[in-house]
């Protein structure tokens, strides 16, 4: 197992679209894991929610978040990102984003319709904000 450079993060962040499940606490301190789609801006990653999600609401309580992203193949590797988070309403942005995650995710023939679908007035543009990333490669070697 060896530790992946800054720059293999963003690669196997970017590289692939693949599933993050993100991690917040509900009020009660249960854990709460959801699966999400999601982008880069710079360090920061990038995704939305609807407004009356669970981790909508344990995100705006806490400010703080856990990102789990793996490759479930061999020689195996996983990036988790603790950090705080930040929430945007703003609708130009929220589109913008949504319609380039979508194209990540479903295509760029694909990428405006989600994006208008999930551009929308009660969903969220969150920013997660690292501080602190694990990252592992060559799991299986």
């Amino acid at each position: 197992m060896k530790k992946m450079s800054e720059a293999e993060v963003k690669s196997f962040l970017l590289d692939q679209p693949r599933t993050g499940k993100l991690a917040t606490v509900r009020a009660d301190g249960r854990p709460h894991l959801a699966p999400i789609w999601f982008d880069l801006d710079g360090e920061q990653l990038i995704f939305t929610t609807w407004h009356e999600s669970v981790k909508a609401a344990n995100l705006q309580r806490t400010g703080q978040a856990a990102l789990c992203v793996d490759e479930a193949a061999p020689p195996f590797a996983y990036v988790i990102i603790e950090g705080t988070v930040t929430i945007s309403t703003d609708l130009a942005e929220l589109r913008q984003w949504a319609t380039r995650i979508a194209g990540r995710y479903m295509g760029p023939a694909q990428a405006e319709a989600f994006g208008r679908r999930n551009g929308v007035e009660g969903e969220l543009l969150v920013r997660l904000t690292p501080t602190k990333t694990i990252a592992h490669k060559n799991i299986s070697d």
